[in-house]
């Protein structure tokens, strides 16, 4: 697996991004969940690209409705943040994974607003590469080999955190369960805060500028890639129970810099 081209392919799809015509094509998956054209375009890219490289690697992203799970597969979120995107928050990511045998080997998660990408290898650490010179002297080092600005999650405990959470926005009637469990969490920490791009705020965990984000319900894809991100930095996630983070179904997430994670299971 040619890691170097993965990583270029997800950064030339950043022009997709940034494609009035494309962003300006909107449908609603309901009233509260947003597709563009920029997401169908960056998925459509991608699987096409990556199908060339590895033609007998298995391909899931959010943009399709059938989803067929192999021992080898990519686990594609094109734009994590779609109503972010919309509303120009500046906060939306594309999230592509990597995994064999149900097992996250590579993950990256790439801002194209903070031109930050954040990526890891299975046993080889998690880094955060700034793309603002574009990532050519990233590809001459090579992603196997690159060692600067290793990420590694805070310590800090539950009283002197920062966590983010997801409130399924698309599920209103959820709301009152949503931030009851939230208003619980926030007394015992020092603040919440709403990124609403699971993948960034994971990452974030992982570069010690949140410590814990949790949510009910939950997709693969928008996870896939953050969690190794996360765990070669020292953190940790799970779902509600504790059981590790499935890749073919949806369920609940808590992540964190591995200090509070019992923490946040009580509470949750």
């Amino acid at each position: 697996m040619d890691y170097n081209k993965i990583v270029s392919l997800v950064y030339q799809a950043r022009k997709i991004v940034f494609s009035k015509s494309k962003l300006s094509q909107i449908e609603n998956k309901n009233p509260y969940d947003f597709v563009t054209a920029v997401d169908t375009g960056i998925s459509d890219f991608l699987k096409e690209e990556l199908n060339k490289l590895y033609p007998d690697v298995a391909f899931m992203t959010e943009e399709e409705s059938q989803h067929t799970f192999s021992d080898k597969i990519f686990i594609l979120d094109p734009i994590d943040g779609t109503t972010n995107l919309i509303y120009d928050y500046k906060m939306s990511s594309i999230s592509l994974a990597y995994a064999e045998n149900g097992k996250v080997v590579f993950g990256v998660v790439f801002n194209p607003f903070t031109k930050e990408m954040f990526f890891a290898i299975k046993g080889n650490g998690s880094y955060r590469v700034s793309t603002s010179k574009g990532i050519n002297k990233l590809l001459e080092i090579g992603i196997e080999n690159y060692k600067t600005n290793p990420l590694k999650c805070s310590e800090r405990g539950l009283k002197s955190s920062i966590i983010e959470f997801g409130a399924s926005s698309s599920r209103k009637e959820m709301a009152d369960e949503t931030f009851g469990r939230a208003s619980r969490i926030f007394k015992n920490c020092l603040d919440l805060r709403r990124i609403c791009s699971s993948a960034i705020a994971v990452c974030y965990i992982a570069a010690a500028r949140l410590d814990g984000y949790f949510e009910k319900i939950i997709k693969p894809w928008d996870y896939a890639a953050a969690t190794l991100i996360l765990a070669e930095a020292g953190g940790k996630s799970s779902d509600w129970n504790g059981n590790q983070l499935p890749l073919d179904k949806e369920g609940t997430i808590v992540c964190s810099n591995g200090i509070i994670y019992e923490d946040l299971l009580k509470l949750l």
